[in-house]
């Protein structure tokens, strides 16, 4: 049976995926600007736009609903590792900026925010898959489960053209072959 957790496994892969090219781009001594750019915007629109907006607007609240605490425990932590994984991209966000205005100083700053960024992404990640999924796996009933699958593939499908999840796939995808991950 596809489930809610499985949906959200299948984003991590890909998540993963991107974490493995925003490590490659941090071994080369120049920037590439729009590869960076690139990365941003699937973080933004990809990774916490929608599979954030996913976990934060309906799972979690899921879970709530079954006396799992969004103040303390595991779903607290997830959301406080989203926030600090946004400060990331901010970091590398600004810096990039700087970076375009002359500023070469910046790039450590900006590797620094990626490298950040993808050690939490898969710790986070690994938390997720391996502890909270497990139990909301045995807490949802397979009702609620598929209405949470639904209630994804509804947010999945209203999403502007060139947005798509399979859009941000391929992005990623590309990225990884041009950075050989």
């Amino acid at each position: 049976m596809n489930t809610a957790t499985k949906n959200l496994e299948e984003d991590h892969i890909h998540i993963l995926k991107l974490t493995d090219v925003m490590r490659a781009v941090t071994l080369y001594e120049k920037p590439n600007v729009e590869n960076i750019e690139s990365i941003i915007d699937i973080i933004r629109n990809f990774a916490d736009g929608l599979h954030h907006a996913k976990e934060e607007n309906l799972f979690f609240p899921a879970l709530e609903k079954k006396g799992f605490s969004a103040q303390q425990g595991p779903v607290a932590v997830m959301l406080y590792e989203h926030i600090q994984g946004r400060n990331f991209v901010k970091g590398i966000a600004d810096n990039l900026e700087l970076y375009k205005k002359g500023s070469k100083a910046v790039v450590s700053e900006i590797y620094q925010n990626m490298s950040g960024y993808a050690d939490l992404l898969f710790s986070h990640i690994t938390k997720e898959n391996n502890v909270l999924f497990r139990m909301a796996d045995n807490t949802l009933s397979e009702v609620e489960q598929k209405n949470l699958l639904e209630q994804f593939e509804a947010i999945e499908q209203r999403r502007p053209a060139r947005t798509s999840a399979n859009d941000y796939i391929n992005r990623i995808n590309a990225l990884a072959l041009f950075y050989k991950v």
